[in-house]
């Protein structure tokens, strides 16, 4: 139940993506404008899930995701009713209020589940970002025949029923249960962002920048991006952008099994590798060549089509799936006393990043005119915290194992080197 609620508050959270496209269109906003109105949700819904992550710890989650639900319903509904750019851009903070469930069903859900299967869990539970998959192929066939408003306020009552219907099947996590038996007060706030000064912290959520962050802001900058490169319909950029956002979500759960069985680490590297090669070929845009042959100019172009597109979208959702489950995996084992306010932040950071990219997309397509300007971003990007993890990962090992030190870079080296110093009294190993 808490992963059908989440997927309704996706599917809400990104309503942008297709609505927007038509109200960029009436009111004539520019790349910058428009990415700002996608953005906005997105800032609302990180913004809040610090603070709903500790009252998920404080007060249990239950009742505060129908909170978040039906406050979010509220302003979705109101939206149908905007008609200038500051209202969409009100409205839109409102709407916003549903990508905080993310941070109160995780540290909810997790309660239920032993370390061993956690990982899995809240892959399952994360697979709740298919909701933007549904909005990209409902939304356009209702938006085409009854208009945006009728998204709106469709997906608004959607909402609020799903909001109550969840409320009323599931039940108080079982650490909220004993903690009222016993008449123990919930922890302060002030005690619950103590772990938040580790720079470990930061760098998870440098990791979810990119693997929630930048799968947010594709998925609300997809269908535009179908529409200006390809020229597709609105309908069939819907149904193309579904291609990379179903497996983004739905992998997810895969990628929980994945890091309870090898480890959250490896997952991150095969992440961080995979989106490394997609985000590079995405990144080349559209060339004319012209060489000087020996008959003449010889002229040529390279460009990636429509379908090599499709597919290098699907497998960076994939990667990125596998990698929003490995975050999350290391959560409840490093802070399992802090998760609201550390899966908190985690995932301020990340959905500030869906926030803050759309808006740096729409003005990389105004300053350079390239389309595949936002891959480029991208790959900076992901290469960024792949560094940062791999030297990290170096350092942690050589502080819990310092002979690590004293080993030559290079197999090939072992007795090159006349008695090398050995850590600990270590006997230095002899070539063989």
């Amino acid at each position: 139940m808490s992963t059908f609620s989440f997927t309704a508050c996706f599917a809400v959270w990104t309503i942008f993506s297709i609505i927007g496209v038509q109200i960029r269109t009436d009111l004539g906003l520019s790349g910058a404008q428009f990415g700002l109105l996608i953005g906005t949700p997105i800032l609302t819904g990180s913004l809040i899930r610090l603070i709903l992550g500790i009252w998920a710890e404080q007060y249990g989650g239950r009742i505060v995701n129908l909170a978040v639900m039906l406050a979010a319903a509220v302003a979705t509904f109101l939206l149908s009713y905007a008609e200038t750019y500051p209202q969409f851009l009100i409205a839109a903070l409102g709407v916003g209020i549903a990508g905080g469930a993310f941070s109160v069903g995780v540290t909810y859900v997790a309660k239920f589940f032993p370390k061993e299967r956690q990982g899995t869990a809240l892959g399952i539970f994360g697979a709740g970002n298919v909701g933007s998959a549904v909005t990209k192929f409902a939304a356009p066939f209702v938006m085409v025949a009854l208009g945006w408003e009728a998204v709106a306020q469709i997906w608004a009552l959607a909402l609020a029923g799903i909001a109550v219907l969840t409320f009323l099947i599931t039940r108080d996590d079982p650490e909220l249960v004993a903690r009222r038996a016993s008449g123990e007060k919930p922890a302060r706030a002030g005690a619950q962002l103590t772990p938040l000064r580790k720079l470990q912290v930061w760098r998870f959520a440098l990791y979810y920048f990119f693997v929630f962050g930048a799968f947010v802001a594709l998925a609300l900058w997809l269908p535009s991006y179908l529409v200006g490169v390809y020229g597709l319909n609105i309908k069939a950029a819907g149904m193309l952008a579904a291609a990379y956002s179903i497996p983004g979500s739905l992998f997810r759960v895969f990628g929980g099994w994945l890091s309870d069985k090898i480890g959250a680490r490896r997952v991150m590297y095969i992440t961080f590798s995979v989106s490394v090669i997609c985000t590079f070929l995405l990144s080349y845009p559209a060339t004319q060549y012209v060489i000087d042959g020996i008959n003449g100019p010889i002229s040529f172009s390279l460009s990636t089509g429509l379908a090599p597109f499709v597919v290098l979208i699907f497998v960076l959702g994939f990667a990125m799936s596998l990698g929003k489950a490995a975050v999350y995996k290391h959560i409840p084992v490093y802070y399992p006393g802090h998760v609201g306010a550390v899966g908190g932040l985690v995932g301020m950071v990340g959905g500030l990043g869906g926030f803050i990219l759309p808006i740096v997309f729409g003005a990389l397509n105004d300053l350079t005119g390239v389309w595949t300007s936002c891959f480029m971003l991208l790959f900076l990007l992901v290469t960024t915290a792949l560094t940062w993890m791999h030297f990290a990962i170096r350092r942690m090992e050589q502080k819990s194992a310092p002979q690590l030190r004293d080993l030559p870079a290079l197999p090939e080296m072992v007795g090159m080197i006349p008695n090398p110093p050995s850590a600990s009294g270590a006997v230095a190993p002899t070539a063989r």
